[in-house]
């Protein structure tokens, strides 16, 4: 019932696992507890589902302390979609590897609003860290597309594209310089990426976001997508 999360435990140095459903009840849970204490778990990561009132009740019982209410969204491609106009000196691209470090320098301030940040056990010069390594990760080959806003001869944003099965595609990682949002960098990079999808044969794309950033869904939501599911990230320490 619980995953052990080599990459997350070698990361933050500590031991970290994932329930794996999304659904708690008693026996199961005791089983689970149980579980992290034979193996030395420090952290247990679970994402609930909303629908499930015993669930929410049984997590809050075990001192399992929410994190993040995590929105996925969802949109359709059955036509090429059409280029949204952004400045007029911007580029999108496919990343080079000249792009990492400044793209790091992006990610490391880009996504405070993730879950990490609001478990206040994980240490924040960490979690700005995890982007960073996450944003370069993906320029690596773990992306199987990044695609780059380049401003003036600068890269400005990205955002990371993952080809899943049955005709399915997800957007990862996405951010734009603080200083330049607002101007259609985001909606340009989403419509690219859409495009990026349909020539690979992608006729469904999801995206995931924070309950807590309004601003991406409005984006996405004016680029299309429409909410499919909303789910609870709870964390469980078992030491200070």
């Amino acid at each position: 019932m619980c995953q052990f999360l080599e990459w997350d435990s070698d990361f933050f140095g500590v031991r970290i696992a994932r329930i794996i459903e999304n659904r708690l009840s008693e026996e199961p849970l005791e089983e689970i507890l149980m579980w992290c204490k034979s193996n030395s778990i420090d952290c247990l990561y679970f994402l609930a589902n909303t629908d499930d009132s015993r669930t929410i009740s049984l997590a809050e019982e075990q001192a399992f302390h929410l994190v993040d209410i995590r929105v996925t969204l969802e949109r359709q491609i059955n036509d090429f979609p059409e280029r949204e106009d952004g400045p007029d000196q911007s580029v999108v691209r496919l990343c080079i590897p000249s792009d990492v470090q400044p793209l790091r320098a992006i990610a490391r301030i880009s996504h405070l609003n993730s879950r990490f940040y609001y478990d206040p056990f994980l240490p924040k010069s960490l979690c700005d860290a995890l982007y960073e390594t996450w944003i370069e990760k993906s320029c690596s080959g773990y992306a199987d597309a990044v695609m780059i806003a380049e401003l003036d001869g600068e890269p400005v944003g990205y955002v990371s594209c993952h080809l899943l099965d049955q005709g399915r595609g997800q957007i990862g990682l996405f951010g734009i310089r603080a200083d330049l949002q607002e101007r259609g960098l985001g909606r340009r990079l989403i419509d690219e990426s859409l495009r990026w999808f349909f020539r690979q044969e992608r006729r469904e794309v999801i995206v995931v976001t924070q309950g807590r950033s309004i601003n991406a869904q409005r984006l996405y939501q004016k680029c299309g997508f429409l909410t499919r599911s909303v789910q609870l990230w709870y964390h469980r320490w078992f030491r200070q």
